[in-house]
Parts: C-alpha cells; sequence; structure tokens
C-alpha cells in the first residue's frame, strides 16, 4: 500500500481547558501526540486555547454591540476557516465537558449561517473530532456531544474520530502526573493514531473532490426555490 500524501492540509486544535497557557494542560498533552503525527505527515498545525482570548458567550457572529466591549472570536473563527481538519480537546468536569468548549460549540453554530461558494453551510467539506482527558466517567459522553454539535453545523464526522485517557476515578494522577501511565496507556495511543489518521484520510478525500456536490443540500438553491427530487406529502396521505 502506498503511503498517502496529507500535505497540504491544514489542521486547528482548539483547546478548550479553562486553565490560561500560563498553566500546564494536561488536555494539551494528549492533543500534542495528535498534533506530532499531523505535523511528521506534513500537515500544517496550529493551536490556541479559548481561555486564552477575549471571547464572550453568545451566537452572534461578532459580539461586540451586542452587550460587549471587545470580541476576539472573529479572528480566531478565520484561524479555523482556513483549516481542512478540526480538533476540540476537552478536560471532564462534573462529567460534562468544559464550559469553554460549550462556548466554542456555541460561537461555531453562530457562524453556520453563512454559506460557502456552492450556497452550502460554510463548514461543509471540513472534517472534525475530539480528545478528551479527565479523572471521572464522562469521555464518550463529552464526544456524543461535541461530535453532534459538529457534524450538526455541516462538518464531516469520520469513523473513531475521538480519543480519551480517563485517569482512576476521584483524587489520583492526571494526564500529566507522575505515576499516571498515560505515556503506556496502548488503548489511548491506538485511539489517538487511530483518530489522527482518519481524520487525515476523509480530509485529503474531501478535498480533491472538492467538498460534497450541490445537488440536495445547497441552502442558496433550496432558497430559490429548488427540491430535486423532494416532494411534500399529499393532502389527506396519512389517512390513506
Amino acid at each position: 500500500m502506498s503511503k498517502p500524501d496529507f500535505s497540504g492540509l491544514r489542521a486547528t486544535y482548539v483547546n478548550c481547558t479553562l486553565k490560561r497557557s500560563s498553566q500546564t494542560s494536561h488536555t494539551a498533552l494528549l492533543m500534542s501526540l495528535s498534533q506530532g503525527i499531523m505535523t511528521r505527515e506534513k500537515v500544517v498545525v496550529d493551536e490556541f486555547r479559548l481561555a486564552d482570548h477575549d471571547v464572550p458567550a453568545g451566537v452572534h457572529p461578532d459580539m461586540s454591540g451586542h452587550g460587549y466591549d471587545q470580541d476576539e472570536w472573529p479572528a480566531l473563527f478565520q484561524r479555523i476557516l482556513t483549516s481542512d481538519i478540526l480538533v476540540i480537546g476537552t478536560p471532564i468536569w462534573l462529567g460534562v465537558k468544559s464550559s469553554q468548549a460549550q462556548k466554542l460549540i456555541e460561537r461555531l453554530y453562530g457562524m453556520s449561517g453563512q454559506l460557502n461558494d456552492k450556497g452550502q453551510n460554510i463548514f461543509y467539506g471540513r472534517v472534525g473530532g475530539c480528545m478528551i482527558t479527565g479523572n471521572e466517567d464522562g469521555a464518550k459522553h463529552c464526544a456524543r456531544d461535541l461530535l453532534y454539535g459538529l457534524q450538526h453545523i455541516g462538518y464531516t464526522i469520520p469513523p473513531q474520530a475521538d480519543a480519551a485517557w480517563l485517569g482512576e476515578i476521584g483524587p489520583g494522577p492526571s494526564y500529566l502526573d507522575e505515576g499516571s501511565g498515560a505515556a503506556d496507556h496502548d488503548f489511548t495511543n491506538r485511539n489517538v493514531a487511530f483518530m489522527t489518521y482518519n481524520l487525515l484520510h476523509l480530509a485529503r478525500m474531501l478535498k480533491e473532490q472538492g467538498g460534497y456536490p450541490p445537488y440536495g443540500n445547497s441552502s442558496a438553491d433550496w432558497s430559490d426555490g429548488e427540491r430535486w427530487a423532494f416532494e411534500k406529502p399529499a393532502a389527506g396521505a396519512a389517512e390513506q
């Protein structure tokens, strides 16, 4: 089997830890394993922590002028928009994704009314995944919420698009801590690799074919009256 060429792809990793970059993030280390694969495969990788930036909660594309004096989200969104791949990282708090991760999904949702040059949702043709760390149960719950949110706004989700590491429930070592055994955790390491390569394969395929054809999914065409093979049910059909 020939080695695929992933050069030309771009990926953005958004770390939704509650910590700013002056503090160590366990989620950042887990994400670095995936980033390392992409870098070695010649993918351009970008990364930022949402907590480092002044990003208000809300669903307007720019919250400045909507009760806030400043909003760094529009500039951050442009970094996401230049990428073929988006990976969201989050710690688990009280069994769910962080408040920063929820805010990220909401701000992405606020941009989903924008269309590409085919009249489709702006996120069509891009792929998404997620990475999760914690000392308690909830990894699958977090992944379910994040991956659903991404596909709902237009991202494509490949198989096995999440990876996680969970320490012992309750007090105990986290991912970075001595004695955690994280570096040798084969299940997590395998899932990181599979997730990363599935993101790369799907992003490459979508990019090579120019994304999705606009037949049957163009918001612009629907607004212009196009219905393709869709037909409304006939009056009284439910009674037949």
